[in-house]
């Protein structure tokens, strides 16, 4: 008997489209949580997150392995063109380590967000606020909606 669970959900709102990943867990900040066979957390940013940043050019993490850390700790910051943003943790435990395959190779964080490019891993306990794939589905169509209401209450600009 074939496995009735997607292995993804399609999402697509305006001109956003991607996969989630139907196994993974979602933070409200848009980083997702991935479970290791070994119990460790990978964690990376949503394809939302990554287009939000644009294209990247710099990252780095702040805290050593070992390093406690709860839901909120920033652990680092990545440069896009678009902006720079912290990269916070999502779990109540302990960070292990930074993705080592980023180094010289940003790029897949944005080829390959919920693959290659994932950011660090930790263990512990995922943060409370997290979320099943289809819930952070809904999240997106809200946070899409209030930027397209954004948008559209900016209008045009005024005539000369």
């Amino acid at each position: 008997m074939e496995d009735a669970t997607p292995k993804t959900i399609f999402f697509k709102r305006s001109n956003f489209a991607t996969h989630l990943p139907a196994d993974a867990l979602y933070a409200p900040s848009h980083f997702w949580l991935a479970p290791e066979p070994d119990g460790m957390w990978r964690v990376g940013f949503s394809k939302f997150a990554v287009r939000m940043l644009g294209d990247l050019v710099d990252q780095a993490f702040d805290v050593p392995p070992g390093t406690p850390i709860k839901p909120g700790t920033i652990l680092g910051w990545i440069e896009g063109f678009k902006a720079i943003s912290d990269i916070y943790g999502v779990i109540d435990g302990e960070f292990h380590e930074g993705n080592p395959g980023l180094k010289g190779h940003l790029e897949q964080i944005h080829d390959a967000p919920y693959g290659a490019g994932w950011l660090y891993r930790a263990r512990g306990t995922p943060d409370p606020a997290c979320m099943p794939a289809r819930d952070y589905a809904m999240l997106l169509n809200e946070t899409i909606d209030r930027m397209l209401q954004q948008q559209k209450d900016s209008g045009p600009p005024p005539p000369p």
